[in-house]
């Protein structure tokens, strides 16, 4: 952790929602005049598209038929712990994109399936992160520890796999049975590695849904914000002002000593609400050691 370089770590899998909140951090921060630099997760991917299929296949052969983008040893996750040790410490590092599509091709003049070139952070206050492995502790990585402010995105596991199906067959043309396979092959590495970051985090955003989610391969439609409910936990709920955001969010409640519970149509608004100030104490804590 830095007071004179922040970082702000946003974990949780693939389709989770990280994208939304990501957008919802980039407003606070113009509103709030920060200038942020962004590292996506899938920068530090150790292979690009098809050096990860050759080695998919390659582990499947040698016994291992669940290698997938959830596993530490799919990236370069010692490159990004030097990353956040280095803005922690100087407020300087790189990174660089992954080009997942067409549009982005386009913009970064490189094919769908490859990286750019490593490239430096603008001058920034301060770094966010978004992606699968930002709050990763294992016995030779310790990612959390950098982080001064780590939140999770965490769907119930059947609402996050009806958005994966549905996105991966919208934007990436999967087939159904397809989207099962890479669910599944993902589930021990989603055990291993991304579930433990959850207890790592400062403060959980858990959508849940309120209509029936029992088959998530049949669904026809991702619930609604207007048909899903979220549970905000905080690791430390001192100094929350809970009294203020029950009257700043109609129809919210307390589940717990240390959670509340919103619409799910309010998710803006609560994240606004709660990230805030949260943001602005780091900015504030930045400005009284410089």
């Amino acid at each position: 952790m830095s007071a004179r370089h922040p970082i702000i770590s946003v974990t949780g899998s693939s389709g989770a929602g990280t994208t939304s909140v990501k957008r919802t951090f980039e407003q606070i921060f113009r509103r709030e005049k920060i200038e942020a630099a962004f590292i996506e997760g899938d920068a530090f991917h150790r292979y690009d598209r098809e050096a990860m299929k050759k080695k998919v296949a390659e582990e499947a052969e040698n016994g291992n038929p669940n290698f997938t983008h959830f596993n530490v040893e799919a990236n370069e996750l010692e490159t990004l712990e030097s990353v956040f040790e280095e803005y922690g410490r100087r407020g300087t590092g790189r990174t660089r994109t992954y080009v997942h599509d067409a549009q982005e091709a386009e913009q970064y003049g490189t094919p769908p399936g490859t990286f750019t070139e490593w490239r430096d952070f603008p001058p920034s206050q301060l770094l966010f992160y978004e992606g699968l492995h930002g709050c990763v502790v294992t016995d030779k990585l310790n990612l959390a520890k950098y982080c001064d402010l780590k939140i999770g995105v965490v769907p119930v596991i059947n609402l996050e796999w009806i958005q994966k199906i549905h996105r991966d067959r919208e934007a990436r043309g999967y087939s159904v049975e397809a989207v099962m396979d890479l669910i599944l092959r993902r589930m021990p590495d989603y055990v291993r590695y991304i579930t433990p970051q959850f207890t790592e985090t400062d403060i959980n955003f858990q959508r849940v849904p309120i209509v029936d989610t029992s088959n998530p391969f049949i669904a026809r439609w991702i619930p609604t914000p207007d048909e899903s409910m979220l549970v905000i936990r905080f690791a430390n709920p001192r100094g929350i002002d809970f009294p203020y955001l029950l009257s700043m969010i109609h129809d919210s409640f307390m589940s717990r000593a240390n959670s509340i519970v919103v619409p799910g149509n309010k998710l803006d608004l609560a994240m606004q609400l709660i990230l805030t100030p949260h943001i602005l104490q780091l900015i504030e804590r930045q400005r009284r050691v410089s």
